[in-house]
């Protein structure tokens, strides 16, 4: 009986993060600053992986495969921020203004 409802949960979240990674690849190809794509992709690996593994967990039940999804939902939660601080930081040393149109673009 309660098989069903995590079946549909689970697929509710990982579809749901699905949707937050279309919408942050989207972004990243979409917006037109640097620093506006550092942004997307910050936010698209924040809002797409956490439901998915969320989705996952409840999948795997009370297990081994759990464990290590939590660890690397901690992992990402702790790296994901420092990544995109970073680069922005990276792009301010080498000159990359914030107000600059089309960096990187061909």
């Amino acid at each position: 009986m309660l098989e069903p409802a995590l079946d549909f949960l689970s697929w509710a979240l990982i579809l749901t993060g699905g949707v937050f990674g279309v919408i942050g690849g989207i972004g990243i190809v979409r917006l037109p600053t640097f620093f506006t794509r550092i942004h997307a992709a910050g936010m698209a690996e924040t809002m797409c992986a956490p439901p998915i593994l969320l989705g996952m967990m409840l999948q795997s039940g009370w297990s081994l495969v759990t464990f290590k999804l939590v660890v690397i939902l901690v992992f990402l939660f702790l790296t994901s921020p420092t990544a995109s601080h970073a680069l922005a930081k990276a792009a301010l040393h080498g000159g990359v203004s914030p107000h600059d149109e089309d960096v990187g673009r061909s």
